[in-house]
């Protein structure tokens, strides 16, 4: 009997699955960071 994962995805899935979660993740941070720039740049704390 082949070994099962927990999410019950195969390892290609799993592998797909996470190459488009590391894409999305980085526009997501890359977003947030250029959001707290333009935050700051708008209303400094200082």
């Amino acid at each position: 009997m082949a070994e099962q994962s927990l999410s019950g995805l195969t390892e290609q899935q799993a592998k797909e699955f996470h190459e488009q979660f590391k894409i999305t993740y980085t526009a997501f941070v890359g977003i947030a960071a250029l959001v707290h720039l333009f935050v700051i740049a708008a209303n400094p704390w200082f």
